[in-house]
C-alpha cells in the first residue's frame, strides 16, 4: 500500500488534501491521511490523522511520502529534515488548474494551489508554498522555503531570497534585467503592500508604498 500524507491538519492543510487526492485519482492501492504532532482528532475531513511517528512505522505501507502543508517557513525546514532523516519521500502537489508556462524550473516539495500562474523563465527553490490565485511572472528567482499567500502578485525580474514570507495581495513592483527587485531572505511583505523598491533581509514592510513596519 502506498501511504501518502499532507503534514498539518490545520486550515492549509485541509486545503491541499483535495488537490492530492485529485492527483493521485487513477493510482491503486493508496491511502492518503494526514500528518499531525499536534491534533487531537484521530480524523479530519473523512481521512486519518495521525502523528509523525505513526505515519514513519505504519504497517503494510510499501511506499510512504509527505507533502508539507505548513505556512511558517522556520517549521518547514525543520519537517523537511526531519522526513529527510526519517528516509521519507517528497510529494509535490500542483492544482490540475495551475498554469505553468517556458522554462520554470521547480525544486521539490512546492505546492501549487488552484489558479496559480508562473509564467516563463523562473527558477523556483525547495518548499516554495503559492497560495489561490498567485502568480509569478518572467525572470523571477526564488528561493528556498518561500511562501505566497493568496492573490500574490510577483512581477517580472524579482529575486525573493530564502524563508520570505509575502502576504495576501501584495504587489510586487517589477524589476529590470541586471537589477532585479529584491525581497531579502527572511523578510516579511504585509498583507496589500505595494513593494517598490528593495526589502532588507529580515525586515516586515507594510503600505502603498511599503516601508518598514515600525513597532511602538
Amino acid at each position: 500500500m502506498k501511504l501518502f500524507g499532507v503534514y498539518g491538519a490545520s486550515g492549509f492543510g485541509r486545503e491541499v488534501m483535495p488537490l492530492l487526492r485529485h492527483q493521485l485519482a487513477g493510482e491503486s492501492d493508496v491511502k492518503c491521511i494526514f500528518v499531525d504532532d499536534a491534533s487531537e482528532r484521530d480524523e479530519v475531513n473523512g481521512h486519518k490523522c495521525m502523528t509523525f511517528d505513526q505515519f514513519s512505522s505504519y504497517p503494510r505501507a510499501t511506499d510512504r511520502a509527505i507533502a508539507i502543508a505548513i505556512g511558517s517557513s522556520p517549521v518547514r525546514v525543520t519537517l523537511a529534515r526531519k522526513c529527510a532523516d526519517a528516509g521519507i519521500r517528497i510529494l509535490d502537489v500542483r492544482a490540475k488548474n495551475s498554469i505553468i508556462m517556458d522554462e520554470v524550473s521547480l525544486a521539490e516539495g512546492s505546492i501549487i494551489c488552484p489558479f496559480v500562474t508562473i509564467t516563463s523563465n523562473v527558477q523556483i527553490g525547495r518548499y516554495f508554498h503559492a497560495n489561490i490565485y498567485s502568480y509569478i511572472a518572467h525572470d523571477c528567482t526564488i528561493g528556498d522555503f518561500v511562501t505566497l499567500a493568496p492573490a500574490v502578485r510577483c512581477n517580472g525580474n524579482v529575486h525573493i531570497e530564502d524563508n520570505a514570507y509575502i502576504g495576501t495581495g501584495a504587489i510586487l513592483r517589477q524589476g529590470r534585467p541586471g537589477k532585479p527587485l529584491v525581497i531579502g531572505a527572511g523578510a516579511t511583505v504585509g498583507m496589500g503592500a505595494v513593494v517598490t523598491r528593495d526589502v532588507a533581509p529580515g525586515t516586515t514592510v507594510v503600505g502603498n508604498p511599503a516601508r518598514p513596519l515600525i513597532k511602538e
